[in-house]
C-alpha cells in the first residue's frame, strides 16, 4: 500500500512540475532590466523595468506582449513590444525573440525599432513563481551604431 501512495504522489508531482509550460497557460513578469554593456554613443548609466504579458498558444510556446520604461542617460525611454519564447520542458531554459518600439525623450528625441533574442533561465521558486535571468540584446534597426545595446534582466514571472 505504502508503494502505491508513494508512486502516486510521485507522479502527481512530476506532472505537475511542467504544467507551467502547458497550452492554456497565462504568464506575467516583472523585469529590471539594464545592466549591460551599450554597443553605441548611449552608453553610461542605465536603468529600466519592462513589463510583460503571456500565453501559450501551444506546449511549450509563448506569445508576449512588453510594455518597458528605462532611464539612460538623463533621458527617460518608454517602449511597446511583441514576440514569442520557446521552453525547453527538461531544465527551464528558454529562447526569446520579437520586435520593439522605443521612444527616447527630449535630449535624442528618437523613435527606434529593434530586434530583440534572448537567452534565459526559470528558477522555480514553487509551481506558479519563478525568478528568470536572462540576457538580451537590443539590436536597433535604424540607428545600429547609436542604440544597440546588450543587457542583463532579471525577472519574476507568474504562471497561472
Amino acid at each position: 500500500m505504502k508503494k502505491v501512495i508513494l508512486s502516486l504522489l510521485f507522479a502527481v508531482v512530476s506532472m505537475g512540475a511542467f504544467a507551467q509550460f502547458e497550452q492554456g497557460t497565462k504568464y506575467a513578469n516583472l523585469s529590471l532590466t539594464g545592466f549591460g554593456m551599450n554597443y553605441s554613443k548611449a552608453g553610461g548609466f542605465n536603468l529600466g523595468l519592462d513589463a510583460t504579458g503571456g500565453y501559450f498558444v501551444a506546449d511549450s510556446w509563448m506569445v508576449l506582449g512588453q510594455f518597458g520604461w528605462s532611464h539612460m542617460d538623463g533621458d527617460n525611454v518608454f517602449g511597446l513590444g511583441a514576440g514569442a519564447r520557446y521552453y525547453m520542458v527538461q531544465n527551464g531554459l528558454f529562447f526569446g525573440g520579437g520586435l520593439k518600439y522605443n521612444h527616447v525623450g527630449p535630449d535624442f528625441k528618437t523613435d527606434n525599432f529593434f530586434l530583440t533574442p534572448e537567452v534565459g533561465y526559470c528558477f522555480y521558486l514553487n509551481q506558479y513563481v519563478s525568478v528568470e535571468p536572462s540576457i538580451y540584446c537590443d539590436m536597433c534597426l535604424n540607428h545600429f551604431k547609436d542604440f544597440t545595446k546588450i543587457g542583463l534582466k532579471i525577472g519574476f514571472g507568474f504562471y497561472f
